[in-house]
């Protein structure tokens, strides 16, 4: 009798729970918690000064073609650097244009999977000037930079992230990151005893 009543209790639950309007649930991603604007000076040891995010961390590039300067500012919260890459210009004209065409043509291989890329210049409140590229699509960096003051200085910087989630989910992470962007080139100042 005891196994009629827990065969009947067993059969009413399977049957309960077997509806036929479920849906697959679509894949979820993690929530990402971005970091409150909080900014600190970059150390002195840069021939260029700037502020970044409190919630950042300062690294030296270490790719096999990295030389003195380049830094990655890097968010562990989200998985996302800005590249920083520095040349000393000492006036040659032609350096210069082999740096703005090496700029140009690395935005440029975005194109492939890029659905647009948005050149602009902008004046910072300093009255430096930036051409900034922002690249729409699943692409590897969504926005890059140069910036010069054609005499001694150029830097080239480009936003990327540590992640294979495709760009639309990280949407907020990348708005998130092009403000912070925006930032180091607001604050950016060169150097003159570098």
């Amino acid at each position: 009798m005891m196994f009629l009543l827990w065969g009947i209790f067993f059969l009413s639950l399977f049957l309960a729970g077997c509806k036929g309007d479920y849906k697959p649930k679509p894949k979820g991603y993690n929530r990402l918690v971005l970091p409150a604007a909080e900014y600190q000076p970059a150390p002195d040891s840069l021939p260029y000064q700037f502020e970044y995010s409190k919630h950042a961390r300062l690294l030296d590039d270490t790719s096999w073609i990295s030389e003195r300067h380049w830094i990655e500012i890097y968010y562990p919260e989200i998985k996302a650097n800005i590249h920083i890459t520095y040349k000393r210009l000492n006036s040659k004209e032609d350096l210069l244009k082999t740096l703005l065409n090496d700029a140009y043509r690395l935005t440029s291989k975005q194109q492939i999977k890029a659905y647009a890329i948005d050149e602009v210049n902008v004046v910072t409140p300093s009255g430096k000037t930036a051409v900034i590229a922002e690249i729409s699509g699943d692409v590897p960096s969504q926005f890059q930079f140069t910036m010069t003051d054609s005499i001694r200085n150029f830097l080239r910087g480009a936003l990327y992230f540590n992640t294979a989630v495709q760009n639309d989910s990280l949407a907020p992470a990348i708005e998130f990151m092009k403000k912070e962007t925006m930032h180091f080139i607001n604050t950016l100042e060169w150097k003159s005893s570098h």
